[in-house]
């Protein structure tokens, strides 16, 4: 399992690729892979938003995302899982998450992502800071599941 914040843009799918590849060696180990990505929306609340600071509590949010990942492990039969979490400036269109989740059947894959990404959205603890058109806001709440 790797989970990963990182200040700087990602291509969810190279990563993807890339970790897939250095993690299974051997082909045929796992049936399903779960996706999601989290993408900046343009608009919250009504509201354009031209950027969002996100922030994070270093060490304490890893030790929370690692935490996350071993439960659902222990809730499912996965293989291995990649998280990994932007913090920092982000535009609307960056990829801002990446929860891929590996196992030998969907049903497994399915869960284990949602419930990471359920949690990573309502507990973890990052903060987000939109810039509107004339001013800036803390969200206090996140969209809906």
């Amino acid at each position: 399992m790797q989970v990963e914040i990182r200040d700087v843009p990602f291509d969810p799918w190279h990563e993807i690729a890339t970790y897939q590849a250095s993690v299974f060696k051997q082909t045929g180990r796992f049936g399903a892979t779960s996706v999601f990505i989290g993408t900046m929306r343009d608009f919250n609340e009504g509201d354009k938003v031209s950027a969002m600071t996100l922030e994070h509590y270093p060490g304490m949010t890893e030790r929370h995302l690692d935490s996350i990942c071993v439960q659902a492990a222990e809730r499912w039969e996965i293989l291995d899982v990649l998280v990994i979490h932007r913090v920092g400036a982000v535009h609307p269109g960056e990829p801002i998450v990446l929860v891929a989740v590996w196992s030998a059947h969907r049903a497994a894959a399915y869960a284990a992502n949602r419930f990471i990404m359920e949690d990573l959205k309502s507990v973890a603890p990052f903060w987000k800071k939109e810039d509107l058109e004339d001013t800036s806001r803390w969200v206090e709440r996140n969209t809906p599941a």
